[in-house]
């Protein structure tokens, strides 16, 4: 006989109905009950403290999220929704009731680390829902308190449609106050035969562009500074509903208040070819920064055709040397698979080339891992051994030599958002998305400044501050204290401003 902790549920629809009360309106009616007095014996107490723990919305959540910024802001949305249902988020995974996992599907690693976080949990119960059903995270984590295993996996539609992910107009708790990751599309056009997030996020979905400035709208009320655009291909943007990312960024651009920023996300070369004139109109505005992830993946035509990358390496020198030639000092990062099936020595040496014909300050070099279910899974796999080796010689190029270092004695601005891991320094940012360490004062946490470059390191900069400099404040806004919920605003009639409804300490 099972358990209630071993009931599976396939679908949340079969326990949750439409009569049922939202999460908000449960809140308010917690306000107005009154406990009754009961006879207080011990088997009595026992009983209330039972009943108790088994209320959805009383439980402390520690969530984890792995993978890219489009990961992140699925998971700052989650956070904020189980928060303004009532749910006490943590830092605190030993202090939590319940776990959140939000996991990447692109490497073996992270979905290691995942798994090996379930079991160091040892839990009786799991559930498991898709990107596309984020929005019903209260739902699966109410379900979950009672003991029931749910599973959410479908696809969302909307008339035969697919949707592209969770609202924008959710509530979220920022990792940073001073940052707003926003999703302009999920999903992709491509096939990539290695990729496995493909089977996550499906075909391409973008968001309609009115929905996307009204989030950045909101954002900068709410005292954010920097915005990232994140997705798993920003350069198809549009194409499912008769648009562009020219268009949409323009109409960005309107709404950046002065000396705030807008970065761009990764933009596969096929989709940016088309879109070069504009982009680097764009990226030269004072406000965007000139940083730009095309991710390459190989040099070799013959291992791009396996991939699927539709495009060849031509293409991707092309978007390359014109952005440097009408963008000057622009940032390219790229990312390089090391290890593919089929790739033979000739075919890495063109990658190694290329990497020491550009010297690509920001390169993310991966190991080669076959995902279950994908074409490349079943290719003839280049030996392991193959594959390290590949991967360590491509990593001793890259860190042997310093992109920095002609930046020493530059007078730069900087905008400063967030703390060093070392927590010794404040780390910022300048028009190219350098990063820029500077001394740790409170008064410049969300300002930009202006600093002299005294010194380069592999993957920074240091700066010292301008004496006769004064921050500037580019907020329009005081931002959000850390773990308050964003999207919960009220409009005062009075004054005609924005006040949150709702605060999450």
């Amino acid at each position: 006989m099972p358990s209630a902790c071993d009931s599976l549920i396939e679908d949340i629809e079969d326990m949750v109905s439409s009569t049922d009360p939202t999460p908000n309106e449960r809140q308010s009616a917690r306000k107005s009950i009154v406990p009754r007095s009961r006879k207080k014996n011990e088997s009595l107490i026992n009983e209330e403290l039972q009943a108790d723990s088994l209320i959805p919305g009383t439980q402390k959540i520690w969530m984890k999220t792995w993978g890219c910024s489009h990961n992140n802001s699925d998971g700052e949305y989650m956070a904020g929704q189980l928060a303004a249902s009532g749910y006490k988020m943590t830092d605190d995974p030993t202090d939590a009731d319940l776990w959140v996992l939000n996991s990447c599907t692109v490497k073996n690693p992270a979905e290691d680390h995942f798994r090996n976080s379930i079991n160091r949990k040892e839990t009786k119960t799991f559930s498991a829902y898709t990107v596309q059903q984020i929005d019903r995270v209260v739902e699966v984590v109410d379900e979950a308190v009672k003991g029931h295993s749910v599973r959410l996996l479908g696809q969302k539609k909307d008339g035969g449609r697919r949707l592209g992910g969770a609202r924008l107009d959710l509530p979220k708790i920022r990792k940073n106050p001073l940052i707003e990751i926003i999703s302009i599309n999920t999903g992709c056009l491509n096939a990539c035969t290695y990729c496995k997030t493909k089977h996550a996020r499906g075909d391409l979905a973008s968001y309609p562009i009115e929905e996307l400035v009204e989030r950045a709208r909101q954002s900068f009320q709410e005292g954010v500074c920097e915005i990232w655009l994140t997705s798993e291909d920003t350069g198809a943007y549009g194409r499912d509903i008769g648009t562009d990312l020219p268009t949409l960024l323009w109409r960005l651009v309107e709404e950046i208040p002065e000396g705030a920023m807008l970065r761009l996300g990764m933009t596969n070369p096929p989709y940016i070819l088309e879109h070069l004139e504009e982009m680097a109109k764009i990226l030269n505005h004072p406000r965007v920064y000139a940083f730009l992830h095309v991710p390459v993946q190989s040099a070799s035509d013959s291992v791009l055709m396996d991939m699927k990358r539709e495009y060849c390496i031509d293409d991707f020198k092309k978007v390359v040397d014109f952005l440097k030639e009408r963008v000057p000092g622009v940032t390219i990062a790229t990312d390089l698979i090391c290890g593919f099936p089929g790739e033979t020595e000739e075919d890495f040496q063109e990658t190694i080339n290329m990497v020491k014909l550009y010297r690509f300050p920001s390169l993310f070099i991966n190991q080669f891992y076959p995902r279950p279910g994908t074409p490349a899974a079943k290719m003839e796999q280049v030996p392991a051994h193959v594959k390290k080796q590949r991967t360590k010689e491509l990593s001793q190029l890259f860190h042997s030599y310093n992109p920095y270092d002609h930046k020493v004695g530059e007078r730069q601005h900087v905008l400063v958002t967030e703390e060093s891991f070392d927590a010794q320094y404040y780390v910022s940012h300048n028009k190219f998305y350098e990063q820029v360490l500077v001394p740790k004062r409170a008064e410049f946490k969300g300002k930009m400044i202006e600093v002299d470059i005294y010194e380069a390191g592999k993957h920074f900069l240091k700066g010292r501050p301008v004496e006769e400099s004064k921050p500037f404040t580019p907020s329009i806004a005081a931002p959000l204290r850390k773990g308050e919920v964003s999207g919960l605003m009220q409009v005062n009639t009075h004054t005609n401003t924005c006040t949150p409804a709702y605060r999450y300490i």
